[in-house]
């Protein structure tokens, strides 16, 4: 008897030391990435364009890392922090942890390279090595042609320097050592001609990251089957919960039956100086769909996006957007 307790208390040390070890090579050894590339980004006239408009209707990088006015339908960026982050993410919207966006602005980034902010923005990990959660979509990014990552740091370099600092992000376990295996090295794309549209259209949806938010997923990973097909579950700004709308070409529960110009409509909308904001009180529907920034996308680009998902596979998803939030005595 004295034998069987001893082998199983040497049992019980090896599991102990081989799950310190695992530990420790996750959040000691990962992410592993390489090291940030030695490049200078030229911010030419063109490339400052070409990313500040990237960065505000197609990546939406400037809608995620400002504040936005959520008594508003659809949460219009608060422009006079344009940049700033500051939205938090912690278990009042079921997030477990707390994660402030952070401030990308040139006083938050002035001492970070261009190196280390391409490997941000393609490969998810931040300037100390550490990963970056992915509420930022990197994965998504990581698809972007080189030229565009460029133009978005030179835009990114632009901004008004906005002096906003925030507190550090604290993750539940198991995710705070989870999150050290999620970054991995970019693959980058290229940007295809413009008259091939549906090569285009589906360029443009890769880095705006569409199906990050209109698939569900399980553990982070999107379920086989429903891409693009809606259902992915928020917390309401506003109370309750909304969940985003399938845009799948499925007639029944998709956008098969909408024409281009319905589609063009509903993101141009928002670009109109006589659209009237609508305003929205705690428990009415709200969406944190970015329309506001969406829909100056340029027209030539929203078409190519609706050539692009009529092609997609249709999937039979009935989504209900919005419950309630239930009262409490």
């Amino acid at each position: 008897m004295k034998k069987i307790f001893k082998y199983a208390s040497y049992i019980v040390i090896a599991i102990v030391l081989i799950v310190v070890v695992g530990i420790s090579y996750i959040t000691l050894a990962l992410p592993n990435v390489g090291e940030p590339e030695n490049i200078k980004v030229e911010a030419t006239p063109q490339r400052i364009e070409r990313g500040k408009y990237l960065a505000n209707h197609v990546t939406a990088c400037v809608d995620c890392h400002s504040t936005r006015d959520w008594t508003i339908f659809a949460g219009p960026v608060k422009e006079e922090a344009l940049g700033a982050g500051g939205e938090k993410f912690d278990a009042n919207v079921n997030f477990p942890g707390s994660v402030y966006v952070p401030n990308i602005t040139p006083y938050h980034l002035k001492n970070w390279t261009d190196g280390e902010l391409f490997r941000a923005i393609t490969t998810g990990v931040k300037k100390d090595g550490s990963a970056i959660f992915p509420i930022m979509p990197w994965e998504s990014y990581s698809k972007m042609s080189r030229e565009d990552v460029y133009s978005i740091i030179a835009y990114l370099r632009t901004l008004k320097p906005q002096r906003a600092d925030y507190p550090e992000r604290e993750l539940d376990f198991p995710l705070n050592i989870l999150v050290h295996t999620m970054p991995a090295k970019a693959t980058l794309g290229t940007v295809p001609d413009e008259h091939d549209t549906l090569q285009y259209g589906a360029y443009l949806v890769r880095i705006a990251a569409c199906k990050d938010c209109h698939s569900q997923a399980n553990k982070g990973k999107i379920i086989e089957g429903l891409e693009f097909a809606g259902g992915h579950e928020y917390t309401s700004p506003n109370g309750g919960k909304i969940r985003s709308a399938n845009i799948t070409p499925d007639k029944e529960t998709g956008i098969g039956n909408w024409t281009k110009a319905q589609f063009l409509s509903s993101f141009t909308q928002y670009a109109d100086s006589t659209h009237k904001h609508q305003r929205i009180i705690p428990g009415e529907f709200q969406t944190i769909m970015p329309w506001y920034k969406y829909g100056k996308m340029k027209v030539s680009d929203l078409e190519a996006i609706y050539a692009y998902m009529k092609t997609i596979k249709p999937v039979k998803n009935k989504v209900d957007k919005f419950s309630p939030a239930e009262l409490r005595d």
